[in-house]
C-alpha cells in the first residue's frame, strides 16, 4: 500500500501551513482568544484557501476533495491551534451533499464553500453524554401539505454556537431521529455564548417552535456519520498539535541548562522524548487509518473511529503531559505557548466521545473473531 502523499496534497499542506505559519500566529490567536474565541476574517481568510468547497463537489462550486485531504488540511490547522472550527465546516459540507434534498444543497452549499455562511452541528445535549441515540429535541410538521417542520430543542457546546450562520439540528419526528437544518436569524433562536477551555468559543442553543428544513429522514445515520467526520478531523487536528508540541520541548530541551550542559543531554529525559516520539507516531499511523476508513461501510467506519480516538486520546494525553513537565513550571504559565497546546489537546481529547467512552465503543463493537483469530 503506498502511503506517499501525491504532489496536490503536498502543494495543498504547504499552503496551509504558510497561511498557518505566517498569518495564524501565536500573538494573533491570543487577540482572538481576548475578542471571545472566534473570527470571522480569520475563518475567511480559511475560506480564500479554498478549504471552505474541500468536500463540496465542484457542481456546487467546491473542490471535490476527499478525506485524506480534509486530514492534511487539519494536521496543518492543529500546528497553529487554530480556533476558528474548521472540522464543523468539514462536517456539515459533508452531511449536506449526502443527504440533504436539492434546493437545500443549492441553497447553502454554494455559500459555505465561498466562507459565506458557517454551519455548525449541533447536537449535544445535557443528558446524552456521547450517546446519539439519547435525544431529547422534539420536532413537529406546521403544515400537513408542506414539508416545513418546528423544532423545540436545548443543545449544549454548540461549536461557535452564536457566531454561526445556521445549525444541523438532530430531533425527533414522530419517534424516529431526523436532521434538520436551522438558521441563527430564524425565529425562536436563542444562543448563549461562552469561551472554551482551550481559547475557542462554544454555545448553548435554544430552539422554541424555530421554523426549519429536514434534511434527512435517516437522522441517526447522518448524526453517526457527521460524528466520525469530525472524529477523523481532530484525530489529524491533534496529531498537527502534537507535533508541533513535541518541536516545541526538543526545542527548549536543545538550550536549557542545568549544570553547565544543554538538558537534552540528560538520558533519562531523551528516553521520555522517545516515549513521547513513539506516542505521537502510533497516533500518526491511526489518523491515517481513520481518514482512510472515512468512506467504509457504516459498522466498519464506526468501529474504525473509535479505535483511533481512542488511541488519539491516549497520545494526547501522554504528549502533553510529558511536554509540560520536561519544561517544568514555565510549561504551565498562560505566557508560555505550550500550555496552549496542552489545553488544546486536552479539549480535543473530550470532545466527540472521551477515551473512556471510545474504550467502550471498541469493546461493544467486538465480534467473536476479534484479536488473533479475525
Amino acid at each position: 500500500m503506498n502511503f506517499d502523499f501525491t504532489d496536490d496534497q503536498e502543494q495543498l499542506r504547504d499552503a496551509v501551513r504558510k497561511w498557518v505559519d505566517k498569518a495564524y500566529t501565536f500573538e494573533r490567536r491570543r487577540g482572538i482568544e481576548k475578542i471571545g474565541g472566534f473570527s470571522r476574517e480569520a475563518f475567511t481568510e480559511i475560506a480564500e484557501l479554498g478549504l471552505g468547497g474541500l468536500y463540496i463537489s465542484e457542481e456546487d462550486g467546491g473542490l471535490g476533495m476527499g478525506p485524506v485531504e480534509g486530514m492534511v488540511v487539519m494536521e496543518e490547522l492543529g500546528r497553529g491551534i487554530v480556533l476558528e472550527p474548521f472540522a464543523q465546516t468539514l462536517i456539515a459540507s459533508a452531511l449536506l451533499s449526502g443527504y440533504a434534498p436539492a434546493d437545500v444543497k443549492a441553497a447553502w452549499l454554494p455559500k459555505i464553500a465561498a466562507g459565506e455562511a458557517l454551519v455548525v452541528l449541533a447536537y449535544q445535549e445535557r443528558a446524552a453524554r456521547y450517546d446519539l441515540n439519547v435525544c431529547a429535541a422534539k420536532a413537529s410538521k406546521i403544515d400537513v401539505a408542506s414539508d416545513k417542520y418546528a423544532l423545540t430543542a436545548i443543545k449544549s457546546i454548540v461549536s461557535a454556537g452564536d457566531k454561526a450562520d445556521a445549525f444541523l439540528v438532530p430531533a425527533m419526528l414522530d419517534g424516529k431521529l431526523a436532521m434538520f437544518l436551522v438558521e441563527r436569524s430564524g425565529a425562536g433562536v436563542a444562543t448563549a455564548g461562552y469561551g472554551t477551555q482551550n481559547g475557542g468559543r462554544a454555545a448553548e442553543l435554544r430552539l422554541t417552535n424555530t421554523p426549519a428544513q429536514l434534511v434527512t429522514l435517516e437522522g441517526l445515520t447522518a448524526l453517526e456519520h457527521g460524528v466520525d467526520i469530525g472524529i477523523a478531523a481532530i484525530c489529524a487536528e491533534a496529531v498537527g498539535a502534537m507535533d508541533k508540541t513535541v518541536a516545541i520541548t526538543a526545542e527548549y530541551m536543545n538550550t536549557r541548562k542545568q549544570f553547565g550542559v544543554v538538558i537534552s543531554s540528560f538520558q533519562a529525559l531523551r528516553h521520555r522524548m522517545a516515549d513521547v516520539k513513539m506516542q505521537l507516531e502510533l497516533a500518526r499511523s491511526m489518523s491515517y487509518y481513520a481518514a482512510l476508513k472515512l468512506n467504509a461501510p457504516a459498522a466498519e467506519r464506526r468501529a474504525a473511529m473509535a479505535r483511533a480516538k481512542y488511541q488519539l486520546g491516549n497520545s494526547m494525553r501522554f504528549v502533553g503531559q510529558q511536554a509540560v513537565q520536561l519544561h517544568g513550571g514555565i510549561g504551565v504559565t498562560d505566557e508560555y505557548i505550550v500550555s496552549h497546546y496542552f489545553k488544546h489537546l486536552t479539549q480535543l481529547e473530550m470532545t466527540f466521545g472521551d477515551t473512556l467512552h471510545q474504550l467502550g465503543e471498541v469493546s461493544s463493537r467486538m465480534q467473536d473473531t476479534a484479536g488473533v483469530f479475525a
